[in-house]
């Protein structure tokens, strides 16, 4: 399997090679950047790369904390609707890179893969480190040169790029630029959203950043769970929005809310309720095992001298943090009435009322929209500057699609640049 990918490589550079003299710019050194610094540098294109913070892939490696997620093993079809009103124009990036191809790409780095079993697929060892470190020395050897603290400040009135260095402000004048900044989430690891400014001032399409991946906040939790509960695990629940089939899964309820991955699956959905309606209203299963009619004969039984925190142990099972969040969530006269409350621990309502802060979400929605773009994936209101990644107005849940999807975007990018610079010489 070795060389394969840059075999595939190769082949759909046959017609875009670019003159050898041919100098392009990468601004941005998460996945997307650097595999356009790959596709690239193999065209025999001179790439320089710039990013703002100390060393580039930060927020890759802050990804691999806990288990490096690198994409999902799903079938095309499940795969690809997970980006939702945007997988028309995240397909043709996949079918060319997708799953397969990335994993046969991280192969010939000399890292392997496994399937988790949840379909996810990690490296062996689940670190991001080796990798990275790996793609580094690949790319060095090629011929890319890597400016760390190399901040993008826009253009100026020459339409050369501004450059924020060590050394001060210096300009630049490439013959092709590519802007992979990242999303507005996180901008501690660099991104900060702060590219929608000079992008909006030269006319590029630009939908608002939105968080995606993120918490939600209630209105206002009592003091008795914010203080015994902010932080404790909801497991074994479904959760369903509107009239959608409930999802599985696990949550945390925090200080101002609730979050975790069964709270990212649903975030783009419940985001855009908030938008419309000013609230949305999920509604959580705390016993998908147990049939509605099945609960409600078990808290007929009498509760004798128990209590009813006790009954409700002993008879479903339900305690801790499900006991707290059907306490909070109901009345008196629920607790009163079996079926009521049996109809409560299947659909217990919880208001949402917004998201919780952008910086703090996993990944955003919004930014450079398809529509600013040409099928190279070059912005029509800039002749020569491409962009690529989550900068680009697409989202998806956690699970490896967020990763794909900006490599494959990156690729696509490189291959569209190439095919650029070949025409324009």
């Amino acid at each position: 399997m070795r060389g394969l990918f840059r075999h595939a490589i190769a082949a759909a550079m046959t017609q875009t090679s670019a003159a050898p003299s041919a100098h392009v710019a990468i601004i941005g050194g998460g996945p997307a950047g650097l595999m356009a610094a790959e596709v690239l540098s193999q065209g025999g294109v001179r790439v320089d790369l710039y990013d703002g913070m100390p060393s580039v892939g930060r927020k890759f490696l802050l990804a691999g904390v806990g288990g490096m997620n690198i994409t999902h093993s799903e079938a095309w079809p499940a795969f690809l609707s997970r980006y939702a009103e945007r997988a028309p124009n995240i397909a043709p990036l996949l079918r060319a890179f997708d799953a397969d191809a990335l994993c046969r790409w991280i192969h010939e780095l000399g890292i392997e893969t496994f399937i988790g079993s949840s379909g996810r697929v990690f490296p062996t060892d689940m670190k991001a480190a080796p990798l990275l470190r790996a793609w580094l020395k690949r790319l060095r050897d090629s011929g890319v040169v890597i400016h760390t603290r190399h901040r993008w400040l826009g253009w100026d009135e020459n339409g050369a790029l501004r450059i924020d260095s060590p050394e001060g402000e210096k300009t630049l004048n490439p013959d092709a630029t590519l802007l992979a900044l990242g999303g507005g989430s996180w901008s501690r690891l660099g991104s900060d959203g702060a590219w929608m400014l000079p992008l909006e001032q030269r006319g590029v399409g630009l939908a608002p950043l939105q968080p995606s991946n993120c918490g939600f906040e209630v209105q206002a939790w009592s003091e008795v769970m914010v203080s015994k509960f902010a932080g404790a695990p909801l497991k074994n629940i479904a959760i369903g929005l509107n009239d959608d089939v409930p999802r599985l899964g696990e949550c945390v309820i925090t200080a101002t809310g609730i979050e975790g991955s069964l709270i990212y699956a649903l975030s783009a959905p419940i985001r855009e309720a908030i938008n419309v309606h000013g609230a949305a209203t999920i509604h959580i299963d705390l016993l998908p095992g147990r049939p509605v009619d099945k609960l409600q004969a078990a808290l007929s039984k009498p509760p004798g001298s128990r209590s009813m925190a006790k009954h409700l142990h002993s008879q479903v099972g339900i305690d801790g943090v499900k006991a707290a969040l059907l306490r909070e969530l109901t009345d008196a006269a629920t607790f009163a009435d079996p079926a009521l409350l049996a109809r409560a621990i299947k659909a217990l309502p919880l208001t949402l009322v917004k998201t919780r802060p952008l910086d703090e979400a996993i990944s955003s929605a919004g930014g450079v929209t398809f529509e600013a773009m040409d099928e190279r994936m070059m912005l029509k209101a800039l002749p020569g500057v491409f962009c690529a990644g989550e900068m680009l107005d697409w989202e998806a849940p956690t699970g490896g699609y967020l990763l794909t999807a900006c490599f494959a975007s990156g690729r696509a990018a490189g291959l569209g640049m190439l095919d650029w610079l070949r025409r324009k010489s």
